[in-house]
């Protein structure tokens, strides 16, 4: 039961941060498809810093679930984070 929750949050998580990102390309490209501005930040090596903006609606997820007092959700979206950062390190420096 407590891995279903924590899966959940973790989807939920992905998800969020995802809809951040296209969020994100749209307002940062200038009127641009949102697929061509990721398509250029992965080829001018800046993707990382937008996946990063992206990430910002995680917050929004965390804190409705701590508010409706489901912790492993929670951690859930905290673990995507998490994997999102080593993500975006590894584009970083690689």
């Amino acid at each position: 039961m407590i891995k279903k929750e924590v899966v959940i949050g973790f989807i939920v998580g992905i998800i969020a941060n995802a809809i951040g990102l296209f969020l994100a390309a749209t307002l940062l490209g200038d009127g641009d498809d949102p697929f061509k501005v990721i398509h250029a930040a992965q080829s001018e090596y800046f993707l990382g810093k937008l996946t990063s903006l992206g990430a910002v609606l995680n917050l929004g997820a965390f804190f409705v679930f701590i508010k409706k007092r489901q912790d492993y959700r929670a951690r859930g979206v905290i673990l995507a984070t998490v994997c999102i950062a080593i993500f975006t390190f590894i584009l970083k420096f690689v």
